[in-house]
């Protein structure tokens, strides 16, 4: 069986939100063989770290504009 290439980063924290969700629902439903159940896995783990380093990020950037401490959201 040929390997396939390997995904690429996502576009966007929302659409590798939306692939782990997704990949989630799919892994959840049990009908899976094997190996595509441990290739999902592998990928759904790129896909967390992914979102866990944009979080990181954006968490930073708000220490920055609030002078390096990071206040409760309070909302609109």
């Amino acid at each position: 069986m040929p390997k396939t290439a390997k995904p690429s980063a996502p576009p966007s924290y929302e659409s590798a939100l939306a692939e782990l969700e997704q990949l989630v629902q799919t892994l959840e439903g049990g009908a899976v063989p094997l190996e595509q159940l441990l290739s999902g896995y592998k990928r759904g783990a790129e896909l967390l770290a992914y979102c866990r380093g944009q979080l990181q990020a954006v968490e930073q950037q708000v220490k920055v504009l609030d002078d390096g401490t990071l206040k409760a959201w309070e909302g609109p």
